[in-house]
């Protein structure tokens, strides 16, 4: 919108990322990774604590019944907040091996869930703790009902964002390569989506300055992702439309609001929010 400021909304963090916005009770939840905790916003209670300690939680969305699902660094698996509030892990090995650390994640609208695994979490103490790495870095197709766990995609170096496109045909995920690089990778790469694997991976877009993290699709198909300035706003084609600055690192970012059409943006040490003429895109 072009009268519709940028507007923080809280600040004080250490590494804020992980938006997940719960229309039900209007109020966002996102991380504070190195505080280890998980933040609640709403407009009319403004700022507490989630969940404290959180293992490092990073990544968040929610499934088909409401849940909150979590990406866990510490604790190198994916959990669901039951309505009770009680925490069940979801998937934390593969053929059984410990999975690295769970980054971003999204939910499918059969009920699937699909996540990240790179090794970030795992490689400092900043995030959750020094541990080894068991498996090569990877995306996952989670079957919840089956507890089915499968690669989906295994050439990344440090595979990070995910997101489905409106209609769930592409999935697209933000390859931004080996932690502390001197030249990170600046890639989103697009997959044509079945039922149960990923095929194509083709190069989409790359992300100028800094590197993609984090990006949600609008209803239109088009990604809004991170950026080195701020937020990217590309089209289905891979043409960048524009841009949204933003005065410090945008880690990751979810439509919300009423109508879907209030962007947040998880910034560094803050979190912003900006209203934009565009609405989210829905779960089918």
């Amino acid at each position: 919108m072009p009268n519709a400021p940028l507007e923080r909304l809280a600040e004080g963090f250490r590494w804020s990322e992980g938006p997940v916005w719960f229309a039900d009770r209007d109020e966002l939840l996102f991380s504070d990774v190195p505080n280890d905790r998980v933040m609640r916003w709403s407009e009319s209670g403004g700022l507490s604590v989630f969940r404290q300690p959180a293992n490092f939680e990073n990544g968040h969305a929610r499934d088909r019944e409401g849940r909150l699902l979590s990406c866990s660094h510490r604790g190198r698996c994916v959990t669901r907040t039951e309505l009770d509030g009680r925490v069940t892990v979801l998937a934390d090995r593969y053929r059984g091996k410990r999975l690295n650390s769970p980054n971003d994640i999204v939910c499918r609208s059969d009920g699937t869930i699909w996540f990240t695994d790179p090794p970030y979490g795992i490689q400092t103490d900043y995030e959750g703790g020094k541990q080894e790495s068991e498996l090569p870095a990877a995306v996952y197709r989670l079957d919840p009902r089956e507890g089915a766990l499968s690669v989906v995609a295994d050439d990344f170096e440090g595979p990070n964002g995910l997101c489905f496109s409106p209609d769930e045909r592409r999935l697209y995920v933000s390859e931004s390569g080996l932690q502390f690089a001197e030249n990170p990778v600046q890639h989103i790469r697009v997959f044509e989506a079945g039922e149960m694997a990923l095929s194509g991976g083709r190069v989409f877009h790359k992300v100028e300055p800094g590197y993609a993290d984090g990006f949600r699709c609008d209803e239109h198909g088009n990604l809004w992702s991170s950026a080195g300035d701020g937020v990217h706003c590309i089209d289905p084609f891979g043409t960048l439309l524009g841009r949204i600055l933003v005065p410090s690192t945008v880690s990751n970012l979810a439509f919300g609001g009423r109508s879907l059409s209030r962007l947040f943006l998880c910034a560094s040490h803050s979190v912003y929010a900006i209203y934009v003429n565009v609405r989210g895109a829905r779960l089918l």
